[in-house]
């Protein structure tokens, strides 16, 4: 593992940031606290809130974490084109007896306030989804000692970031649960996301900074070979989703392993952007229908799937997972991550034993 990360975390496992309640400070603690690096996730919460947890994960660890930021989008959205789909979801609301949330509750996620905290407050490491950060950015938070880490989902995106002075590009696959960190969103392009091993291959070839692996990754063995094609280390999401630490609502948790949930599906049916989700029926009814405009379908469906979670029906929640989903084990996130180091290291004796015939 690069040296830059080395001094971080001893075990080549980072534990996603994952968005909507799932990676609390217990998670993040969990993982650190044996070797790893957790995260926190700022996504969908207020600057005083991403300090409140911030603050609560210090009095839990003393080992580093990070803090991930969602980029500013631009206005592309259709305004039609959400209009019809509020109308289609309509239904919905009746339902869940709730209303749909204003599609124009705000598109820059309170990124300038949450990097002032940042800046006053240092962490270590911060990372960025959704695009690159400008550089006076990176520099800033280079100045207070963090390090920067940025998702890519190919050799081009890479290349912005380490243009961009980042210190490691967190290369995502085509698996990975949750949304895709797509530097722009193209619907033209939905569907066409590259395989992991592919795209770390396509990295390590294009950029010198350190890379992480991510997507579909559930156990050792998947660690040690995306080492091998070339990455420092590997970032686990869906496989902490199930810890019992996890903020995960229940019937998230429940539904990884549940033969009800068979399949994966990349859908825009509930944040209008290409996001990673178990096949339920809020996916299979209006997935083929949702329009590419995030974040206004996140704030227009936010109030129906708390509803649903409010009323135990999975049917109705954004249920993130990642291809190995039927992998996940229920088990405390730092006995996963020994778990985890222990399957690694047996993967990679055998690797050496083949290599010696």
């Amino acid at each position: 593992m690069s040296s830059v990360l080395t001094d971080l975390f001893p075990h080549p496992i980072v534990q996603a940031p994952m968005a909507g309640g799932v990676s609390v400070p217990q998670l993040a603690a969990a993982v650190s606290d044996v070797g790893g690096l957790g995260f926190l996730a700022a996504g969908y919460k207020t600057a005083d809130g991403m300090y409140q947890e911030i603050k609560q994960l210090r009095g839990l660890t003393s080992r580093p974490f990070g803090v991930n930021l969602f980029l500013p989008q631009p206005e592309t959205a259709d305004p039609a084109a959400v209009d019809v789909y509020a109308h289609q979801l309509a239904g919905e609301a009746s339902w869940y007896e709730t209303e749909l949330g204003d599609p124009d509750s705000g598109r820059d996620d309170g990124y300038d306030a949450k990097l002032a905290v940042l800046l006053d407050n240092p962490v270590p490491v911060v990372s960025f989804h959704f695009g690159v950060p400008a550089r006076e950015v990176i520099d800033s938070l280079h100045r207070v000692g963090t390090l920067t880490f940025v998702t890519a989902t190919t050799a081009e995106e890479a290349r912005a970031v380490e243009r961009a002075g980042a210190d490691v590009v967190i290369a995502q696959g085509v698996e990975a649960g949750g949304h895709q960190g797509t530097h722009r969103d193209r619907p033209e392009t939905d569907g066409s996301g590259i395989g992991l091993l592919s795209l770390v291959a396509q990295v390590r070839e294009s950029v010198g900074i350190p890379v992480v692996a991510a997507g579909g990754i559930m156990r050792g063995g998947q660690i040690a070979a995306v080492c091998a094609a070339g990455a420092s280390a590997a970032q686990l999401g869906t496989a902490f989703v199930a810890a019992h630490e996890s903020g995960a609502h229940a019937l998230h948790k429940q539904a990884l392993t549940n033969p009800l949930h068979a399949r994966t599906e990349l859908t825009r049916a509930f944040t209008g952007r290409p996001a990673r989700a178990l096949v339920n029926r809020f996916l299979r009814e209006h997935g083929p229908y949702a329009p590419a405009a995030y974040p206004e379908v996140h704030h227009l469906t936010a109030p129906l799937r708390k509803a649903a979670a409010k009323a135990g029906d999975a049917q109705g929640l954004a249920l993130w997972a990642g291809q190995g989903h039927r992998m996940a084990r229920e088990l405390p996130a730092g006995q996963l991550v020994e778990v985890l180091v222990a399957e690694l290291a047996a993967a990679r004796t055998a690797l050496s034993a083949g290599g010696a015939r």
